[in-house]
Formats: structure tokens, sequence, C-alpha cells
């Protein structure tokens, strides 16, 4: 109000005389006026409680109670809620809003095997400027009231999207070979890529090898036991195990199999990703290509 004022007033008083009597500093009037007279500004307004809750339980719902305080805030900035990360992670914490807890899951490799073993090229270099560069693969296991359901991803380590995915009620080479066929067929990509995995028995066999030479790729692989050296693969098991089938039954392997679907397509098309700066991996590998023409003019 008293910014307001003064704006009325300028021609009748010195800004800084009336500033001074009214308690309000020069530089925090200048501030107030730049932002109100810059273009496609949003006006601050400070949300209620109750306005506040509900975006937050809206959000909440919509990502499968997945975000914690730290992306429910990414969130409602993208969806222009201007609000402070404190008072976001206090309305959460007060209304015992939270992400789903962690929990600890069984390792899959199978690496006790006489096969030739490929050596670490990817050596945990996560961060990859390109497409189609560097891929990861691992495997996971998911209960149901049928039996195990196995389910191969491969990623695409520079957007962090999963570009090949595989389902069997087997662990055997056909269900990371069908991953791996899905991933080449969706990006088909150049000569080179390093496809990194563990050393478990499917990766290393001849016909899954033979597939990686017939595309053009290049082996590496995790040392033994040792999962560090996949982290974005595991870190994706993790975030679906976590976020979505953590506590759930599944009285058929094809329910399991709609929810993994259906989580997939909201981790590629919507889920912030912190190691992207708080944007989907689909939406990341967007804006690269669209600023390839401006790189190239420059």
């Amino acid at each position: 109000m008293k910014y307001a004022w003064i704006n009325r007033h300028t021609s009748r008083w010195p800004i800084r005389l009336t500033c001074e009597v009214l308690s309000v500093s020069v530089s925090g009037y200048f501030a107030h006026r730049s932002r109100s007279t810059q273009p496609g500004t949003p006006e601050l307004k400070r949300i209620s409680a109750a306005a506040l809750l509900t975006h937050i339980c809206t959000i909440h719902a919509q990502v499968r109670q997945e975000y914690g305080s730290p992306r429910m805030w990414r969130e409602l900035q993208h969806r222009g809620i201007l609000v402070g990360r404190e008072r976001v992670r206090r309305t959460m914490q007060q209304h015992g809003i939270q992400a789903r807890g962690k929990r600890k899951f069984v390792v899959t490799t199978d690496s006790k095997h006489t096969l030739p073993i490929a050596p670490n090229l990817l050596d945990r270099q996560f961060s990859v400027t390109t497409p189609n560069r560097v891929w990861t693969s691992d495997i996971t296991y998911i209960a149901t009231a049928e039996g195990w359901l196995y389910l191969a991803a491969v990623i695409d380590l520079f957007s962090r999207q999963v570009v090949g995915w595989s389902m069997q009620v087997h662990m055997q080479t056909g269900l990371v070979m069908d991953a791996l066929r899905m991933a080449w067929f969706k990006r088909r990509p150049a000569a080179g890529l390093i496809f990194h995995s563990d050393r478990g028995s499917q990766y290393c066999g001849h016909a899954f090898q033979e597939a990686l030479k017939d595309y053009g790729m290049t082996s590496s692989m995790s040392r033994r036991g040792n999962c560090w050296d996949n982290a974005p693969t595991e870190s994706l098991w993790g975030r679906l195990k976590v976020g979505r089938l953590y506590g759930k039954q599944f009285a058929t392997r094809r329910e399991a199999m709609d929810e993994v679907i259906d989580w997939l397509m909201f981790y590629n098309h919507r889920r912030l990703h912190s190691t992207l700066n708080y944007i989907s991996p689909m939406q990341f590998e967007k804006n690269w290509h669209a600023a390839q023409p401006q790189c190239a003019a420059n």
C-alpha cells in the first residue's frame, strides 16, 4: 500500500522524502517499481494457507506420493505458484504429507559364471553431453500373486530417459535383448555408443554381445559387486519401487505391468529430475534439440 501511495504522489513530493516519512527504503521502492513495470512479471501475492495446502495435496495425489518437499516446491514453481521452500516444507510436515519411505531390495545380478567380462569403460562418468552416447541397463524384479515379474530397462545417460524396457516371467537373455531392441528401434544411434551394464550372465552371454556388435555398440561392465558403477540405473529402480510399487499387492503380472508402464510414462514425461535441474527427461532432451540450430548459427 505504501508503494502504491508513493507512485500516486511522485509529482508532488520528492521520492526520498516520501520514503523517509513512510519508513520505506528508497532501494526497496525502486525494486518494487522495477518488478511491477517489467512485462510478463507475475504479481507477487501471498497464497493463503488453505490454497497452498490444496495445491500440495493435488500434486501429492497426481505424483502418487512420490515427491518430498524439495521436489514439491519445484513443482509449485513450475505451475506458477510462488511460495517459499521453507513454507512448503512446514506445510507438508504439519499435515503429515511426505514421500513414500525407502526400502532395501535384493540384488538380482548373477556374476558367478565363466563368460568374458567387458572392461569398465564408463568408470562412473555419468555426465554425458549429447544423446545416444552412453546407455546403461539393469534388471529388477516385482512380486505378484502369480509369481515374479522381471523388468529390464535401458537408460540414455544424457537425459536419464528410459529408452527401452522389457517385462517377462524369466530373467534370461531374452529379457535384456528385448529391452535393447526396443531402445535401438526407437533411437537408431550412430556407431560407437557405450552400453554399460553389470556383469550378469544375461549381458555377458554370446547372443547379447553379438547383438551389441551388430548395432555398433561397445560393451562396458561394472566391477564385481559394485552397484555404484551403475548408479543411475540403480537409482531408477529405487524411484520406481519406493515411489510407486512399495506396499502394493498385485494379483496378476498384468496388473504389475500396467502399473510399471504407467510409472515409466510419468517418469519420462513429467517427473522432475534433480540431475536435470528439476525438469523431466523428455523436456530436457527437447530443450537440447531446440537449442542446436542456435548453437550452429553462433
